[in-house]
């Protein structure tokens, strides 16, 4: 079978939706061997994440002659025809849109991970929210089928797009496998001198802007002991200034490291020094910081809104998001009650098998296979 794949994401952005990609990408290719994976994409550089793409089974497409120089127009005009010539049997969008000019004949599959430009619209530019969700839009109607890779997602796509519910697939979505494994001893005190990460320090991963709702974890740290220290890491925004203020005001900038430019191979060393895992977000997709914790046997406390909970599972403690008390008070029985810290841990690890390769590959086969005989 021959399945193709905007993959412009798996190739230029090396978080989120483009561990996403990568990650359907290979799982397909591994537990489904037999097929041809044909990758769209107006980028292609060399990096160590895009080892994947020399595989046997997987070929690589992207811009040629002049349009080389127009990798936007080549995204809107030429790559449908590109698709139509290696004669596509089945095209997967893998974050929220669709090439357009797509064969009728050739059955399509669109990825939705969230609606957070409309959920909550303050947190972008008006141009912003237009052209997304017009793209997204007309993706999940002109789509045979919808992938949302979670409950809530699924809701807002219904609620926002009007798209009727028997069209929806619901599909999580994992983290990588590397944080399936235990650093060891070595490693962990590597990771610790490279990064001069403190003995004792609660971890927050994720970018650092206002939907993440870090300001309030700050909040958090300055009615825990002193001994407690945070680690921040994720790329910063405009909203960081502020978090550093706050940060200031309260006098907490010995307490606090941020860590811009990390390993992603570090990663999972910096998880499991960690003693809790904390991500006070207002809104979420999913989470997948979250089920990279779970993974690296770290106890998690979370927003108790969005899809958080869908992430964690009910093993783990939830928070209203704006209550620094609150989220205090939870990572505080983490500390300090090692039997519910083990909890924590054992129902962590047993929700977390749910979202491994194979499930995942599995269930994103099964919604293929409605499509194809």
């Amino acid at each position: 079978m021959q399945i193709g794949f905007d993959a412009k994401r798996a190739f230029r952005n090396f978080t989120g939706l483009g561990n996403y990609s990568r990650a359907v990408i290979s799982i397909l290719s591994d537990f489904y061997p037999d097929n041809q994976y044909f990758l769209y994409t107006p980028f292609y550089k060399k990096h160590p994440l895009l080892s994947f793409a020399r595989r046997p089974n997987i070929t690589v497409r992207g811009p040629e002659g002049f349009l080389k120089r127009l990798p936007t127009a080549w995204r809107s005009l030429g790559m449908a025809s590109d698709v139509r010539f290696e004669k596509i049997e089945l095209f997967h969008g893998l974050t929220g849109e669709l090439t357009v000019g797509l064969s009728k004949k050739i059955r399509t599959v669109v990825t939705v991970h969230d609606l957070i430009f409309l959920r909550c619209p303050s947190y972008y530019k008006s141009i912003d929210r237009w052209m997304y969700a017009r793209k997204h839009k007309l993706a999940c109607e002109s789509a045979d089928l919808v992938i949302a890779i979670s409950k809530q997602t699924k809701q807002d796509i219904i609620e926002f797009f009007g798209i009727d519910e028997k069209k929806i697939r619901l599909v999580y979505q994992g983290c990588d496998a590397q944080f399936y494994r235990t650093a060891t001893d070595t490693e962990k005190q590597n990771v610790r001198a490279l990064y001069r990460l403190p003995e004792k320090y609660i971890l927050y991963v994720g970018t650092v802007e206002m939907r993440k709702n870090l300001i309030t974890l700050v909040k958090a740290m300055s009615l825990l002991p002193e001994d407690v220290q945070l680690v921040v890491v994720g790329r910063e925004t405009a909203y960081a200034k502020k978090v550093k203020e706050e940060i200031a005001a309260r006098k907490l900038e010995q307490r606090i490291l941020f860590l811009n430019e990390v390993m992603f191979n570090h990663l999972p060393a910096i998880y499991q020094l960690a003693q809790v895992f904390c991500l006070p977000s207002l809104f979420e997709g999913f989470g997948i910081p979250v089920l990279e914790a779970l993974n690296s046997r770290v106890p998690v406390v979370a927003s108790d809104i969005s899809s958080l909970p869908e992430a964690g599972g009910s093993g783990q403690l939830y928070i209203p998001p704006d209550d620094e008390q609150a989220i205090a008070h939870a990572i505080q029985q983490v500390l300090g009650d090692a039997s519910l810290r083990n909890k924590m841990i054992a129902a962590g690890m047993e929700h977390a098998t749910q979202f491994r390769e194979e499930s995942i590959a599995k269930n994103i086969w099964s919604v293929y296979k409605e499509l194809l005989p």
